[in-house]
């Protein structure tokens, strides 16, 4: 179990500290949301989880089988509902890996990132597609 605490510092902000590290997160309202969007959302934190997630798993996937993943990137595009209530409706990912298309692990290697915990813990109705290019 990790334990984070989070504080409303007030004007639509707020702060959390990771107890293991002591790193501290700033959160703030976007600006459509009536906030100053001066750092990350919290729903753009849920889209930071999900590519970093990906990214993480297919790492660990990579390593037992001694391929190198470094530069590989997700650009992420979250959208969010236009009715109430608010929610996120889209997360697609684009990612690109440096490897070739024809490497012998990109099934192993895609089902990694597609099996990551975050993106399983979303709800089957916000579309997560993601689409990979292999540019090695």
């Amino acid at each position: 179990m990790v334990k984070i605490t989070s504080v409303y510092d007030g004007g639509l902000r707020c702060t959390a500290i990771h107890a293991p590290s002591g790193i501290r997160l700033i959160t703030d309202a976007p600006v459509d949301n009536h906030g100053k969007g001066e750092s990350f959302s919290p729903t753009d934190l849920v889209a930071t989880a999900v590519a970093n997630c990906m990214m993480t798993v297919m790492g660990i996937t990579a390593e037992r089988h001694g391929i190198n993943l470094k530069g590989t990137t997700v650009i992420l595009f979250k959208e969010m509902s236009r009715d109430l209530p608010r929610r996120i409706v889209s997360l697609r990912s684009e990612m690109s890996i440096p490897l070739p298309a024809d490497h012998p692990q990109r099934p192993l290697l895609e089902a990694a990132a597609k099996a990551c915990p975050v993106k399983q813990s979303l709800s089957p109705d916000i579309d997560s597609t993601i689409d990979f290019s292999w540019v090695g």
